[in-house]
């Protein structure tokens, strides 16, 4: 059973400097069991730990979950709330770049503490305070 999540944390953890028994002793695990999960002997551990790990090598917790084969359980229950609308959102937006789909990301962030474009305004926001105001 080869990681990819695995041979990432011992590159990652390497390249910091960090020795096995040290991290695994940060981590509040046995340094068997992850030199085990680096080798790919062991499937990557839970979400906390996968966190953990990831908090602990400076990374990107969504990536490092993402290369352990799970989802944020955040994410998760967000999907099952909107699930056919987020599915086919997620459908639609995994053709995007990168780029693209962090614009859009912001967007979205911005629409939902009230600073960027609404559904009720058919996502437009006019730049000229005037034309907004006669629009009303």
């Amino acid at each position: 059973m080869k990681s990819g999540f695995g041979k990432t944390v011992r590159v990652l953890r390497l390249r910091r400097g960090i020795g096995l028994r040290t991290f695994a002793r940060q981590l509040g695990i046995s340094p068997t069991y992850l030199s085990k999960i680096e080798r790919g002997d062991f499937p990557p551990p839970a979400e906390d730990k996968v966190v953990s790990i990831a908090d602990a090598l400076g990374e990107d917790r969504d990536v490092m979950l993402a290369l352990a084969g799970r989802v944020a359980s955040d994410l998760a229950a967000i999907i099952r709330r909107h699930p056919r609308e987020l599915g086919s959102f997620l459908r639609s937006v995994g053709l995007l770049t990168p780029v693209r789909i962090a614009q859009l990301a912001e967007t979205a962030r911005l629409e939902a503490i009230g600073g960027g474009p609404s559904v009720t305004d058919g996502g437009r926001r006019d730049t000229d305070p005037e034309k907004s105001a006669e629009g009303r």
